[in-house]
């Protein structure tokens, strides 16, 4: 996969970056980031001037970065949202949404069937229903506890980027070959690697079954910041990779602490966000300033899962839950 480490080109890497943050849209700018309403900024940006929208809504759970209102009004006022946003995207462009579930009085409404109606009716075609699972997270009392949450690409037309083979991953078998056929005897996998598949899971190796293992961001993740929610720089950079050419501009509507930002910016794009919490905001700064120097941690994309062995204690049952033939 092809991943620019330091995000600009022609820096070396002992060179730290210059990175101009603005706090208005400007063309030029390697970096648009403003604080406030999303729409004051959305009303900035030109027609068709981004190629990937890609964001996490709030998913009006109720946290204390969000307002809890009826599922009705919160999915009207993201459709209006959406509306005006999509007059920024190109026509090749591609929208990739990222949400969870709406959870009320113990009832579960998957937004991501709100939301495919919402981009349906703006005239936008769905690629991929991706299932980003996880294997951490809150535990519930009265039902499963969830694993997982969804990526909604959209497209705006037939035409639009895909760059498959920066982001493939390795083949599990490349020394399969053709068994019958005019090709017979000859390898019958893409030397590049094989095209990832549309769960992105939570597995110990990734080429295992070509599926993309991305964590969710917890307590022990390098990325972590005070931000309940924190989109993974790699969960976002597959999107980039895979969906933008370099100097293409990405826009994150709802930026958080700036993680789209931040996997723009380390790959040749410019990146556009808005965000209202003035922590927050001040928090992509201080994470782009890192990036900058070269001090940010980031988890690199394929990264294994730690594996606790059979031996570590966490992996072994607590003596208080040992029976007396156990003990033995």
């Amino acid at each position: 996969m092809k991943v620019q480490q330091l995000g600009i080109s022609g820096i070396t890497e002992n060179e730290p970056l210059n990175i101009r943050i603005e706090p208005e849209y400007d063309p030029s700018a390697e970096v648009v980031l403003y604080q406030g309403d999303t729409r004051q900024l959305i009303c900035q940006l030109p027609d068709r001037s981004v190629k990937l929208i890609v964001s996490s809504p709030p998913y009006n759970l109720g946290k204390e970065y969000e307002t809890r209102i009826q599922l009705s009004k919160y999915v009207d006022t993201q459709a209006e949202i959406i509306s005006e946003m999509s007059r920024t995207l190109d026509d090749t462009g591609s929208i990739c949404w990222q949400v969870g579930n709406y959870v009320s009085k113990g009832e579960v409404f998957p937004l991501d069937i709100f939301y495919y109606q919402i981009f349906k009716d703006l005239g936008f075609k769905l690629r991929n229903r991706i299932i980003w699972h996880f294997g951490h997270g809150l535990h519930a009392q009265n039902r499963f506890s969830g694993r997982y949450e969804t990526i909604l690409w959209f497209t705006k037309s037939d035409q639009y980027t895909f760059n498959l083979d920066d982001v493939r991953v390795e083949q599990k078998y490349p020394g399969k070959r053709h068994f019958k056929g005019p090709n017979k005897g000859k390898p019958s996998s893409n030397p590049k690697g094989k095209n990832p598949s549309d769960f992105w899971g939570f597995i110990e190796e990734e080429w295992q079954s070509g599926v993309f293992d991305i964590p969710n961001v917890k307590s022990n993740h390098p990325e972590k910041t005070i931000h309940p929610c924190q989109f993974p720089i790699e969960l976002v950079e597959r999107c980039v990779l895979a969906l933008t050419d370099e100097g293409d501009r990405v826009f994150d509507p709802f930026a958080g602490v700036g993680s789209t930002i931040i996997a723009g910016i380390r790959n040749n794009r410019k990146a556009i966000a808005a965000e209202q919490n003035e922590q927050y905001v001040q928090i992509a700064r201080e994470r782009i300033a890192q990036f900058a120097q070269g001090k940010l941690n980031i988890r690199e994309i394929g990264t294994q899962i730690h594996k606790p062995s059979k031996d570590d204690r966490v992996a072994q049952k607590p003596i208080e839950w040992q029976s007396d033939g156990e003990l033995l």
